[in-house]
């Protein structure tokens, strides 16, 4: 592979794992999922994953890495989703109870 695709391939994937940071570090910090679509971040992660599994079977480090890295901080995200959507859940049965 060229040396201007590794430099394009880096920057891109520079680019693509810092672009979750700010979000997931927003969320971690207030607990507000509620702007986040939930169906959305499930397709993404899906996807990331199925792009990770892809670097696999080519043997491709730098995919493998990217992927990783994003499916990590796309699935603190969905984690983050889900446990203020049970929370909310919970909080909304046990108001109906009084």
């Amino acid at each position: 592979m060229s040396s201007l695709a590794n430099q394009i391939g880096t920057v891109a994937s520079v680019l693509a794992i810092t672009a979750f940071l700010p979000q997931v570090l927003k969320i971690w910090r207030s607990g507000d999922t509620s702007a986040i679509s939930l169906r959305m971040y499930v397709l993404l992660s899906s996807a990331t994953g199925l792009w990770l599994y892809f670097g696999y079977l080519i043997r491709s480090g730098p995919v493998i890495i990217t992927n990783g890295f994003c499916l990590i901080f796309q699935s603190s995200i969905l984690y983050l989703k889900l446990r203020q959507l049970h929370a909310f859940k919970s909080s909304s049965k046990s108001d109906k109870v009084l």
